[in-house]
């Protein structure tokens, strides 16, 4: 059946459009960056259940401790509100302010405490370093070490990137009992599909009803693919190749940390709210450069025999060219030399110089719904 909602329970905040900011004058309204905007969108419509605010330092202590919240439920990233010095050296604890950023209002949040943070010592909890060269450690040090943590009361309405193709859990648990699926297996990317990805898919159909592709969209890194290309890549898997019926795409606006085994744990219990009962974990999921040993995700997700989502672990898939398909390492007796790896960058290689002669590492469906995105890498 359809997973449990983490805390039991998802959390919905109302959105406004009619608040009277004229009640929120500039001694009690916060600027606050762009990404803050995402967090309150998740926060509000129960993605981040069971949170209903941004953490307190209670909160930050336990979770970086144990990824758990100080009742015990499972929660791996903090979620986090900084503060410049004028806020936090002007907000009291019980008031209530306004958040704007550049676009305009975001959320009124009620204070609940005020705290500093050693950064250093946080990002190694969070990030396993504090090397800035990490674009997760990098982001989080110029956020400076001023919180507030605060209950969310209301959250502005306003327009996403494919608004239209766009679910919460409350819509997606909808669709999975509309459409009879009890069980449900969930998929994070921010990449393009490569064969890989899809050997993943097929297997984890064959025990499951349906596939959830929940692909990030918003703020990534340089050299990412963009949100355009993401989503013309799998609806061309959709049209091609993938079962009719059987798969639903609908992507998520959040912030990549690129924080490894905690952020791994992260996705799954997001994904857990929307209703999956499986997660996807591959090699390196949600990892950058060297920072992670490549199977340390998997190994934190399945160290918490209570995460109320199970965990499908794969190892790398690659090509025999002895076998001519699709398999494990392992799967069959041929060695590493007759397997061909599937490589992003021979991917990317590809879709910059246009020579696909003798890649079997993607669909040319996808290459071609990609190449018609210009540009189609984040700069």
């Amino acid at each position: 059946m359809i997973s449990i909602p983490d805390g039991r329970n998802l959390v919905s905040i109302p959105d406004t459009v009619h608040l009277d900011q004229a009640e929120f004058k500039p001694a009690n309204t916060m600027k606050a960056s762009d990404e803050i905007r995402t967090a309150v969108r998740l926060i509000s419509r129960g993605v981040y259940s069971p949170l209903k605010g941004f953490n307190t330092s209670d909160e930050l202590s336990s979770i970086l401790k144990d990824q758990r919240l100080p009742d015990g439920t499972i929660w791996a990233m903090p979620v986090l509100l900084p503060a410049d010095e004028s806020s936090f050296a002007g907000f009291c604890e019980g008031e209530e302010i306004l958040i704007v950023d550049s676009y305009g209002p975001v959320a009124t949040i009620r204070i609940n405490e005020k705290y500093t943070l050693d950064m250093k010592e946080a990002s190694i909890m969070i990030f396993g370093t504090s090397d800035p060269g990490h674009p997760g450690v990098e982001r989080f040090l110029r956020n400076g070490s001023k919180y507030m943590g605060g209950t969310l009361t209301h959250s502005f309405s306003y327009r996403l990137p494919f608004q239209e193709r766009v679910m919460y859990p409350k819509e997606t648990r909808e669709y999975f009992q509309s459409n009879g699926w009890k069980r449900i297996v969930a998929f994070q990317t921010r990449n393009i599909p490569h064969l890989g990805h899809e050997y993943m898919h097929m297997k984890a159909l064959e025990t499951h009803d349906g596939l959830f592709i929940n692909p990030v969209i918003g703020r990534k890194k340089a050299g990412d693919f963009r949100d355009e290309a993401i989503i013309a890549a799998y609806d061309a898997m959709q049209e091609h190749y993938y079962p009719a019926g059987r798969v639903l795409m609908a992507p998520i606006n959040y912030e990549m940390q690129y924080a490894g085994p905690r952020e791994a744990l992260h996705h799954a219990i997001m994904r857990k709210n929307f209703g999956a009962t499986s997660f996807i974990v591959g090699r390196d999921h949600a990892g950058v450069g060297s920072y992670y040993d490549p199977l340390e995700a998997q190994r934190n997700c399945l160290s918490f025999p209570d995460l109320g989502i199970e965990i499908l672990k794969f190892e790398e898939a690659s090509y025999c060219q002895k076998c001519k398909t699709i398999s494990e390492a392992g799967d069959c007796s041929h060695p590493d030399s007759d397997r061909v790896k599937f490589s992003g960058t021979d991917v990317r290689r590809m879709l910059i110089t246009g020579d696909f002669t003798g890649s079997k590492s993607v669909r040319m469906e996808v290459l071609n719904a990609v190449r018609a995105i210009n540009p189609m890498f984040q700069s």
